[in-house]
């Protein structure tokens, strides 16, 4: 146990927090030491400050119980007991950015699930079977920082998993120009039935500034490392209506693209199936062997049948077919707040890990 790197999650109480404090569960690298939150909750075990508001499907784990909540404002203290930390603080962008950069200064690397970091110029965004190489640009952040091993590393918006590995993974055939519709499960929200029952046979056309985020950051993680910087891709221009629907756990989209280069079916359905990256090259713990799946029935994916695809980190792809208007179309799914979320940091800061970025203190 002792060779396990020390964890620390900032924001533990919240969903994604929970979803962290799961899915590291017998994790084969890390362990959960510490849980950091706010001001309100600290001082109390894990299990008094959650209370009823545990919101996984599984139970809470023994070891988290009791685990002294600490306050998260207080950086040095909590630095001090971990050898990282992962953040899902429910904070204001700009005291998001801040605490991250804080807990950074104190050398501890911050894995974040935040969007506060994600366009800060030095900060690497990845997914890591896509752009595992943007981790580089952390040695420029920690000059800007000042730090040896301090840093903030970010994953992407959970919205744009279903579609982004994908286009990547057609990327030979050049997609020029994408239009997306998610339609975005309430957990997203950080929510479940029984807090938003007004949800249950309703639709909102709206998701606060997800339509943005959806169309520009997959040009960010397409982009080059250039001084120190990471410069998005300009193509394909992406453009996105994000839809939330009463689904549980699992964000679907439906997506046209136009290619420069012609491929069929099959040629694309072989480049989704033998996609892959870093991860499964270097049998990362949380990574799926099978990145994407294609499933040939016209009535898949489904959220209830294909949401937890290789334990919620895999992508599912069905309904690829020709289009009149656009080149091809197709449907895309993917776990929200496992690969979307957590599970997609904690296999951030498993690359990260084997990168030697993260180490023991």
């Amino acid at each position: 146990m002792s060779e396990k790197l020390k964890v620390g999650i900032l924001g533990g109480t919240g969903m994604v927090g929970q979803r962290f404090i799961s899915l590291l569960e017998n994790h084969p690298w890390f362990e959960v030491t510490t849980i950091a939150a706010s001001p309100r909750s600290a001082g109390r075990t894990y299990a008094e400050a959650v209370g009823g508001r545990w919101k996984m499907t599984t139970p809470m784990p023994e070891a988290v119980k009791d685990i002294v909540v600490m306050n998260v404002n207080e950086v040095e203290k909590v630095a001090s007991q971990v050898d990282f930390v992962f953040s899902a603080v429910d904070m204001t962008k700009e005291e998001i950015k801040k605490i991250e950069e804080d807990y950074a200064k104190t050398e501890t690397p911050v894995v974040s699930n935040n969007s506060a970091h994600r366009w800060t110029p030095d900060v690497p965004m990845v997914v890591p079977e896509i752009n595992p190489e943007h981790m580089k640009v952390i040695d420029f952040q920690k000059k800007r920082l000042g730090t040896e091993r301090g840093f903030v590393a970010v994953k992407p918006n959970c919205s744009i998993q279903s579609y982004a590995p994908v286009l990547t993974a057609w990327k030979e055939f050049e997609p020029y120009e994408v239009v997306a519709t998610t339609y975005q499960a309430i957990s997203g929200a950080g929510k479940t039935f029984k807090d938003w029952p007004e949800m249950e046979g309703n639709i909102i056309p709206y998701i606060g500034g997800e339509e943005e985020k959806s169309e520009k950051e997959p040009l960010r993680i397409w982009g080059k490392i250039e001084d120190g910087v990471i410069v998005p891709a300009t193509s394909p221009v992406i453009t996105c209506q994000c839809i939330r629907v009463p689904v549980l756990n699992g964000h679907t989209a439906a997506v046209f693209v136009k290619f420069k280069r012609k491929a069929t079916k099959e040629q694309l359905v072989e480049k989704l199936l033998r996609f892959k990256g870093v991860p499964q090259e270097l049998g990362l713990p949380s990574a799926p062997k099978q990145f994407i799946q294609y499933l040939e029935e016209d009535n898949r994916p489904q959220v209830a049948m294909d949401v937890d695809f290789e334990n919620g980190m895999g992508i599912s792809v069905g309904r690829l077919r020709e289009d009149a208007v656009y080149d091809w179309k197709f449907v895309g799914l993917s776990h929200n707040t496992v690969r979307g979320a957590a599970g997609g940091a904690v296999l951030c800061a498993e690359l990260l890990k084997a990168q030697g970025y993260i180490t023991k203190k």
